[in-house]
């Protein structure tokens, strides 16, 4: 006769972390180390990309080494087409080649692409390490300081391979910003609008109020500190507040999703010639105009999203090269997905989202109406 063993595992974890918002935050990381921030690692492995690293990887990595800590550096290639398992394990590889063990701490120094990868290399290695997020970037501000959501791309869909794991401290370089291109800053401010979009109308207002203090119509950066500096907290309240209720994903979070259904599709058939806030900032007029159609918000309501995103610098039209067809079937591989049906997340006008009757922040949309939608977007470019 068959027996059985219950494996009692009940506990409490504590994943709380803080993040810092300043300007040249190196001290802070050191200062911090010295202090215990991690304890029992005897090797810091700062793992960047090839853009940033002479930037800020090279130069943290000699600080640390002058205040004598063991430290190493492990760079790839900038871009997002970089963010793939195989760039993992080559990282992985390297490593383990300079006999990196359990006793170890990743240090993500860099944007979006680097704290999502280096945050997956850290949950997964010695079956998962301590890590630090040293975010160079308002993408990485904006999205990736708060939640611990990692993951990599594959040719099929971006992101749909990672894990939850939560750094111990994030650290936001506003003076870094002051070092991004123009198109990279307003890449960002797409994930910045998307915040303000769910959950803050006033938030909402204030960009509208405000955009022109830190980017010119001609796309030039003007970055005033006082105007950054709120964009920064704002952007990780908001994010907080979603994540403390729902770490894992299992229903508000997906509201984090407003614009990615057609974004992250958009994204990946552009081969990555989109950056992630611009096929991002395209996923929000999407979501607009389809919810105008369903009654969750006004014609006059979306065209605030739109002319918003437009004052940013980014792109609000469907690019020519990607048909219809292409981006509707690409939809089918988000990971909102059931029962092979599309499923979007909508603003409930501005500043709140839309939930439905079964409590879900997500709904089925069926194929039909996206396709007319983006036909009629063809036709009619948004205004």
């Amino acid at each position: 006769m068959a027996k059985s063993f219950e494996v009692t595992l009940q506990k409490v974890v504590d994943h709380s972390y803080s993040i810092e918002i300043g300007e040249h935050l190196f001290a802070s990381v050191v200062r911090d180390l010295k202090q215990g921030l991690i304890t029992g690692v005897s090797k810091y492995a700062i793992i960047t990309d090839s853009t940033v690293e002479p930037l800020y990887g090279r130069p943290l990595l000699e600080l640390l080494r002058r205040e004598g800590f063991q430290a190493d550096l492990f760079s790839f290639p900038a871009g997002e087409s970089s963010k793939t398992r195989e760039t993992k394990a080559l990282l992985e590889d390297q490593m383990l080649s300079q006999a990196y063990g359990r006793d170890c701490c990743i240090i993500a120094v860099g944007g979006g692409a680097v704290t999502d990868l280096a945050g997956f290399l850290a949950g997964t290695f010695g079956r998962g390490v301590p890590s630090l997020n040293y975010a160079t970037t308002l993408l990485a501000a904006a999205d990736a300081s708060v939640g611990g959501k990692t993951g990599v791309n594959t040719p099929v869909a971006t992101n749909l391979i990672g894990v939850f794991h939560q750094p111990r401290k994030v650290y936001i370089d506003l003076a870094a910003w002051r070092t991004l291109p123009s198109r990279e800053f307003r890449s960002g401010l797409a994930e910045t609008i998307k915040h303000a979009c769910m959950s803050d109308e006033e938030f909402f207002s204030y960009l509208e109020a405000n955009m022109d203090r830190i980017i010119t119509e001609e796309g030039e950066l003007i970055l005033d500190a006082g105007v950054c500096e709120h964009i920064a907290l704002t952007n990780c309240r908001i994010k907080y507040e979603v994540v403390e209720q729902d770490e894992h994903e299992s229903n508000l979070r997906q509201i984090l999703n407003l614009g990615h259904t057609a974004g992250r599709a958009l994204e990946a058939l552009s081969g990555y010639r989109l950056l992630h806030g611009e096929a991002v900032a395209v996923g929000l007029v999407i979501q607009a105009k389809l919810g105008v159609k369903f009654g969750y918000m006004t014609e006059e309501q979306a065209n605030r999203v739109v002319a918003l995103l437009k004052k940013a610098g980014l792109p609000t039209e469907l690019p020519e090269y990607i048909s219809n067809r292409a981006l509707v079937d690409k939809m089918y591989t988000d990971k909102k997905v059931r029962n092979g049906r599309i499923r979007f997340v909508f603003q409930d006008g501005i500043g709140r989202m839309k939930r439905f009757a079964d409590g879900s922040y997500s709904v089925p949309v069926e194929e039909s109406a996206v396709m007319k939608l983006l036909e009629e977007l063809r036709v009619n470019p948004a205004t």
